[in-house]
């Protein structure tokens, strides 16, 4: 399993269970629970705040998905860990680069910004971008709804 950080998942109790979410992709979801004898489940966030049901609607399971935002069609979030990512984050990192009229070594080798930034999130409107934010702070954007893969597991004491 790749290694990330439980401490950084987050914990929420329901319908008595411990269910945690905050996986970096849906691989890492998948075996935290095999190993750890939890369910996958997925996590809705529609009322702009931090209330999760378990909801199935954006068919997170079945398409092997860890995240998802849902904020109307002109809106378009794109994960960190979602393949075309990469190729927004290079773009940014150029433009602003030559809006700061930076040398090719910084503009290249030095600017990292994108890449270190906390599980960072590209919004774009009408496929023009708009901002970078966080998976958590894209619960409380544009009315937004917003999905996550979960492992539920019984709670313990």
């Amino acid at each position: 399993m790749e290694n990330f950080n439980t401490e950084k998942l987050v914990k929420y109790e329901m319908e008595g269970q411990e269910i945690l979410v905050g996986f970096p992709n849906f691989e890492t979801a998948e075996t935290y629970a095999a190993q750890n004898l939890g369910t996958l489940v997925e996590l809705a966030f529609t009322d702009g705040n931090d209330n999760p049901q378990l909801n199935k609607e954006a068919g997170l399971i079945s398409g092997k998905k860890h995240f998802f935002v849902q904020a109307g069609p002109e809106y378009r979030f794109i994960h960190s860990a979602d393949p075309e990512f990469r190729e927004y984050a290079d773009k940014l990192q150029e433009l602003k680069s030559d809006l700061k009229d930076e040398s090719p070594e910084e503009k290249y080798f030095s600017n990292a910004e994108i890449e270190i930034a906390e599980d960072p999130i590209i919004v774009l409107k009408n496929n023009e971008f708009e901002s970078v934010t966080s998976r958590e702070r894209s619960k409380y954007l544009k009315q937004a709804n917003v999905y996550e893969i979960g492992v539920a597991k019984p709670i313990t004491d």
